[in-house]
């Protein structure tokens, strides 16, 4: 018997049953579709959580504090920042940054706990966190430390409703602020809610919040902006080796860290690609338990045509012929669950992403994958119940009733 023609017979013997064959398929649509789903869930979340670190600034460069012992406090200083906008060549913007928790900002009856920042004037275009109304301060602000609070979008709402927030006075602390300005809403960005905190000069921190504190002119961070993506190289250096000068260490020992936005997304990249592939694996299980149900239904299959397989070999059937018509039925069954699989994933990152259930991003190579997976497991799980009809003996076949 050709080729074709038991391509011919392994159909026809499909299309004899075709919900069982239907359902056996099932396992394997579900798990190519899985496959797919799961990568292309962790993939939009990758691409999700680059816009959200690339919208926080252009060319941006992270200089953060490090702690050489417990209660040490941190290294990097306000004359820091200074010392950086006037000897680094090739950036446009520094801004420096401190925070305290657990302050009470109050307006009228309204009160609750809020995160607040301390800054500097250049914060808004370093970081692209604009202004929606008033203004954000300025450096006049922060030489005078003038009493003045910019609020975040959530911030103003929940205090104010409806009401014009800019020119009231709130209490934070205590210490009464004036409202000079709300920040446009930002949402959240690595589990900081830029909508629900408020900003205030460095200065101002230092002096009502931070007094008498070994934090006091300290920083946690200081941020700065490259001129261009093309400076970014010698920015870097230049950073690392005018901090190192002031710390008194080495650029290879520092005491504090530099880092780029796309030092950062590698990070995040790198944990989103141990949970996709944590999920490509939990998916490939459905794949599994499909061919299982393969094998199981197959064997069925086997049993109920024994009696037709011992006529086949009786009229000149090799067993090789037996083998290779189970077999192929049994691929057949898993490459048409992987095309199905294939367009139904594919249809279910669509709608997820195009609903806005969450974001999808379609991994090209875990099309070709879920289908291969799928053709594996007709072969691997089809092989065995192929081998039993094959090596069924002829006479006790045709007894079979």
């Amino acid at each position: 018997m050709t080729f074709i023609e038991t391509i011919g017979v392994a159909w026809e013997g499909l299309l004899l049953n075709k919900l069982r064959s239907f359902l056996t398929t099932l396992g394997v649509i579900i798990g190519v579709a899985a496959v797919i789903l799961m990568i292309a869930i962790s993939a939009g979340a990758a691409a999700a959580i680059a816009d959200q670190i690339n919208a926080l600034g252009t060319n941006l460069i992270l200089i953060s504090a490090q702690r050489g012992t417990p209660g040490k406090p941190p290294t990097l200083v306000y004359d820091d920042a200074l010392a950086l906008a006037q000897g680094v060549k090739g950036i446009s913007g520094v801004a420096a940054e401190q925070s305290v928790t657990d302050q009470v900002i109050q307006w009228g009856t309204a009160n609750f706990t809020i995160p607040t920042l301390g800054e500097t004037p250049d914060f808004p275009t370093v970081r692209q966190v604009p202004v929606g109304s008033g203004r954000f301060f300025t450096q006049v602000d922060l030489d005078r430390k003038n009493k003045v609070i910019v609020l975040g979008s959530k911030v103003a709402h929940d205090l104010f409703g409806d009401t014009n927030p800019v020119d009231q006075e709130v209490m934070l602390g205590n210490t009464h602020l004036t409202v000079i300005g709300v920040m446009a809403p930002k949402g959240s960005v690595g589990g900081v809610d830029y909508d629900d905190q408020v900003y205030v000069p460095l200065t101002v921190l230092y002096q009502r919040y931070l007094a008498n504190t070994p934090v006091q002119n300290r920083v946690r961070a200081i941020y700065v902006s490259a001129a261009s993506a093309e400076t970014m190289d010698s920015a870097i250096s230049q950073i690392k080796t005018l901090l190192a000068r002031r710390h008194g260490v080495t650029v290879s020992n520092p005491d504090f860290t530099v880092q780029t936005q796309q030092d950062i997304i590698q990070t995040q990249q790198a944990t989103t690609e141990t949970f996709r592939t944590l999920l490509a694996w939990v998916a490939a299980v459905s794949l599994l338990v499909g061919g299982i149900g393969i094998m199981n239904i197959m064997l069925v299959s086997v049993t109920e045509r024994t009696r037709e397989i011992g006529v086949r070999v009786s009229i000149g059937a090799r067993p090789d012929d037996v083998r290779m018509q189970f077999l192929l039925e049994a691929l057949i069954l898993s490459l048409f669950g992987g095309l199905v699989g294939v367009v139904a994933g594919i249809g279910g990152a669509w709608l997820f992403n195009e609903t806005g259930v969450m974001r999808t991003a379609l991994v090209p190579w875990s099309l070709g994958l879920a289908f291969a997976a799928a053709a594996a497991v007709g072969i691997v799980f089809g092989y065995f119940p192929a081998n039993t009809a094959a090596n069924l003996d002829p006479i006790e076949a045709l007894r079979h009733e």
